[in-house]
């Protein structure tokens, strides 16, 4: 049997919602993502489900600022279907557009369902003296980073 991929780290992001949609993004590389929640705590502890494109990953998450802990498995068709029943009134789906930007990957969220009409940016940044000098295109409306308003959690209950 395969050991399972996982992926242990701090996540440091921002989160923006948009003037406008860059040009060429049809261009970009996309995916589909359903995403669900198994368990969520108002302290900012998360457990999440999600499949891009045909992969599929169970993340474990903990905190609510621009850095938290992140901990990713990735998860075979047969475990994700196994557990997907579990999130039921706890998902959102979005369209995902991956725009390379100065060294950097921006990821855009153009959601569906009760959220269509909702696209966001995010940036993740490798360190946090990156995140603190980013420099947002003129594309970019609003940081929203940390609003509970805005958080997929959030938006997956509501």
């Amino acid at each position: 049997m395969r050991r399972p991929h996982h992926v242990s780290s701090r996540e440091i992001e921002r989160k923006f919602l948009l003037r406008r949609l860059p040009e060429k993004l049809k261009r970009s590389r996309h995916y589909i993502i359903e995403q669900g929640y198994l368990a969520t705590e108002s302290a900012g502890r998360q457990v999440r489900l999600r499949k891009k494109g045909k992969t599929a990953s169970l993340t474990f998450k903990v905190g609510r600022s621009r850095s938290r802990e992140e901990r990713e498995i990735r998860l075979s068709p047969k475990q994700f279907a196994a557990l997907w029943p579990a999130t039921a009134g706890r998902r959102l789906r979005k369209l995902r557009y991956e725009i390379p930007w100065r060294n950097l990957l921006i990821e855009i969220d153009i959601y569906r369902g009760r959220h269509s009409g909702l696209v966001v940016a995010e940036v993740e940044f490798s360190d946090h003296v990156t995140c603190r000098k980013f420099k947002p295109p003129s594309w970019f409306g609003r940081e929203v980073t940390g609003e509970k308003r805005y958080s997929n959690v959030r938006l997956a209950n509501e």
